[in-house]
C-alpha cells in the first residue's frame, strides 16, 4: 500500500503546472460561451460580478467594443450576510468593487485568486472609524466551502484561473453586491449598515448599471 500524499504533493507547485494540467480542457469548456457570444477568446478584459443572495458569479467580457455577458457560474458557499466586511473574523463576503491582485496554484481550496480588500476605500473607512484590523486574505477559490471568501467548484475556478492568467490579472476586476441591483436597488439605509453603506452601495449600483441583461 502506498503511503498517503503529503499536504504539499496535493498543490500544484505553480502556474505551469497548473496550465499543463487544466489550460487546454479549461478553454475547450470556455470557448463556446464566448462563441455564443459572438466573441473571441481570449478576450482583452473580464468583470466578474458577484452576487450573495443570488450565489452568482457573472462572467463578462470585451475585446474592442462594449462588455458581454459570457455566463453565469454557481457560487457554492459564501459565509456571512448582506454587508460590507469591517473586521477580521468577522466572516463577511466583502462588498465593492474590486481587483485580482495574483492567481495562488497551491490554495487548500484546489485553485485560487486573490482580491485586493480591503483596498483603499475600505481602509479610509477602517481608519476613520478607528477599526484596526479590518481583515484581509479573500479569494473566489475552487470547493464547496469558505469564510469570508467566494468558493464557486473546481471546474469554475479551473476555467476562471486559466482566463485570469491568460489576459493578466491587472485586466480583470470583480464587483461584490449583496443582492443584484438590476433587479432590485440597494438599500443602504438597513439598520445593520455602517452609515457609508449609502454611498457604497450607490457606487457599486453604478458598477452593475454598466452590464444591464435583458434577461432580469
Amino acid at each position: 500500500m502506498n503511503p498517503a500524499p503529503a499536504a504539499a504533493d496535493l498543490y500544484h507547485g505553480s502556474i505551469d503546472n497548473v496550465l499543463a494540467a487544466y489550460g487546454p480542457l479549461a478553454e475547450i469548456r470556455m470557448k463556446p460561451h464566448f462563441m455564443r457570444a459572438e466573441m473571441e477568446y481570449p478576450p482583452q478584459e473580464i468583470v466578474l460580478l458577484a452576487t450573495k443572495e443570488e450565489k452568482a458569479l457573472e462572467l463578462w467580457a470585451r475585446n474592442d467594443g462594449d462588455f458581454k455577458f459570457i455566463r453565469s457560474y454557481p457560487i457554492r458557499k459564501a459565509s456571512g450576510g448582506p454587508g460590507p466586511k469591517l473586521r477580521e473574523g468577522d466572516k463577511q463576503v466583502p462588498e465593492g468593487i474590486y481587483r485580482i491582485t495574483h492567481l495562488n496554484p497551491n490554495s487548500q481550496f484546489h485553485l485560487s485568486m486573490r482580491l485586493n480588500y480591503p483596498n483603499s476605500y475600505d481602509l479610509m473607512r477602517a481608519a476613520k472609524e478607528g477599526r484596526s484590523n479590518p481583515g484581509g486574505d479573500i479569494y473566489i477559490h475552487g470547493k464547496a466551502q469558505s469564510t469570508g471568501c467566494l468558493a464557486v467548484g473546481d471546474i469554475a475556478i479551473e476555467e476562471l484561473f486559466v482566463l485570469v492568467n491568460t489576459i493578466g490579472t491587472e485586466r480583470a476586476s470583480v464587483v461584490i453586491a449583496p443582492h443584484d441591483p438590476r433587479k432590485k436597488p440597494l438599500d443602504g439605509f438597513a439598520s445593520h449598515l455602517p452609515l457609508w453603506a449609502v454611498e457604497l452601495y450607490a457606487d457599486i449600483s453604478r458598477e452593475f448599471a454598466k452590464y444591464p441583461r435583458s434577461d432580469i
